[in-house]
């Protein structure tokens, strides 16, 4: 097996975060060594001499960075395979500078996240979740659950974000025969739905919004006050992006003070931890993080982490690199 550093030797491949058992037994021992760091106190443990041997990299999850002054620690890195679509944590302008390749896992997440997203509005509008509690508390037998304030039969969406999962979401909606509208960067290829290229004056033509856009600098807290205002109170926001991409403070005086009408969120700005605010009203459904977290999806995705490193350590194309470190001459 020879890799980019020409050594005929056993491939030192590092799995950073939370343990995944495809991972751990996705990687044929004649051909590779693996060596586990599941905190960055852990990553800080390793010995100067298995950091000097590690030529690939698997990131197991988002909450675990892999930036500059962690990928530094390698000089032989060659790739970072990352776990999840979103790879925000993982600084993709140093990989580049320095020819490691990173990857990412798309497509077979993008159905599961559409799922929760169509779940996860429908859930907030018709506010399955505080029914839930009315009928369990026993107060259905003295008085009818009253009417839900929301409801899909009226309502204009308007997508942020058009990449493979907005167009699966806007699938979904136009089978429920609800009207959609989208904003992103530039007008989305193949897509038919209204594109507006400002977010205030899409705020202001629809009062649903939901989030799909990567995470990072160019998207934190795009989700402010001002979008909020703009969506007036009728508008429900939600959100299966990153809890950067809204302006959390702001959110939850807009709930509070009724600027818009309820929220369901599946990601937030500090996970695990959700503001007590946000946990104490009803008009907000939240979720812990489970856009993808089915068994079947996971799997795929963990099985497209160690497929994008086999590939590479085979002297082929990784099947995922994304767009900041393209591969050229493979």
């Amino acid at each position: 097996m020879v890799g980019r550093n020409g050594s005929s030797d056993k491939i030192d491949l590092l799995i950073y975060g939370p343990s995944r058992p495809i991972l751990e037994n996705g990687f044929p021992q004649e051909k590779f060594i693996l060596h586990a760091a599941e905190t960055r106190h852990d990553l800080e443990r390793l010995t100067p001499a298995t950091l000097q041997k590690m030529r690939g990299v698997a990131v197991t999850y988002h909450t675990v960075h892999a930036d500059k002054a962690a990928l530094a620690l390698f000089p032989k890195l060659e790739i970072v395979a990352s776990f999840g679509v979103g790879y925000d944590h993982v600084d993709s302008s140093y990989a580049r500078e320095h020819n490691i390749v990173v990857t990412n896992t798309p497509d077979v997440l993008t159905e599961e996240v559409a799922d929760v997203a169509m779940g996860l509005l429908i859930a907030t509008l018709r506010e399955f979740v505080k029914a839930d509690r009315y009928l369990r508390s026993g107060q259905w037998s003295t008085q009818n659950y009253p009417l839900s304030a929301g409801s899909l039969r009226d309502r204009t969406v308007g997508i942020v974000g058009m990449g493979r999962i907005g167009q699966a979401i806007a699938r979904r909606l136009e089978a429920c025969r609800v009207p959609v509208v989208y904003h992103s960067r530039k007008p989305a290829q193949g897509v038919s739905h209204k594109h507006y290229a400002g977010l205030i004056e899409m705020a202001k033509a629809v009062d649903t919004l939901v989030v799909i856009v990567p995470g990072g600098a160019g998207t934190a807290k795009m989700i402010n006050a001002e979008v909020m205002k703009a969506l007036g109170p009728r508008g429900v926001i939600i959100n299966v992006a990153r809890g950067s991409v809204v302006d959390e403070p702001a959110l939850i005086t807009a709930l509070k003070s009724g600027t818009i009408l309820a929220a369901g969120l599946d990601v937030f700005e500090k996970e695990p931890n959700v503001p007590d605010e946000l946990r104490a009203m009803q008009n907000v459904v939240l979720l812990p993080h489970i856009g993808s977290a089915s068994v079947v999806t996971r799997n795929a995705m963990d099985q497209l982490v160690v497929d994008n490193l086999k590939a590479w350590f085979a002297g082929k194309p990784p099947l995922t690199p994304v767009v900041e470190t393209p591969v050229k001459g493979r």
